[in-house]
């Protein structure tokens, strides 16, 4: 039993973690706009991370194209470009706002007014619905209910 609480503890105190990749830059700047990049990448696989935050496979290759491209001497917009043309506007983690992009960037603030619009409207139908107006006879009916209710 020892043995086995010796093994659980053990695992726990050195957590498993994926090997991260290091880059060599001979120029500081080459090396701030590569985290600017695996920063603002999307990762294809994972959707909700960055390329910089993500174990993925794919994740890696893209951390590795950029790396190379930078290498190269291409500029950060370069990269963004080619990769925007090879995965389109859902790469970037922010994508720049386009009419091709305008539903990504107004589509959350459309759908919250939708909303607010309808819970209004259903709430002043509710109350126009509440105010039911009888006319004489209805009336007349609804009062010798009542008295007869009272009386038994």
């Amino acid at each position: 039993m020892k043995k086995v609480l010796l093994l659980v503890l053990s695992l726990l105190a050195f957590p498993l973690s994926a090997g991260v990749e290091y880059h060599q830059f001979d120029d500081p700047n080459k090396e701030q706009a590569y985290q600017n990049l695996i920063s603002e990448l999307r990762c294809l696989v994972c959707q909700n991370q960055t390329i910089a935050d993500s174990n993925a496979d794919l994740a890696k290759d893209l951390r590795q194209q950029v790396y190379e491209m930078l290498q190269q001497g291409k500029s950060q917009q370069d990269v963004v470009d080619f990769m925007t043309q090879r995965y389109g506007d859902f790469v970037m983690y922010r994508p720049a706002f386009t009419l091709k992009t305008g539903l990504l960037w107004l589509g959350p603030s459309a759908f919250l007014l939708i909303g607010v619009i309808t819970v209004f409207m259903l709430a002043r139908n509710k109350k126009a619905k509440a105010q039911i107006t009888l006319d004489k006879q209805q009336q007349t009916r609804l009062n010798d209910i009542l008295q007869k209710g009272e009386e038994d």
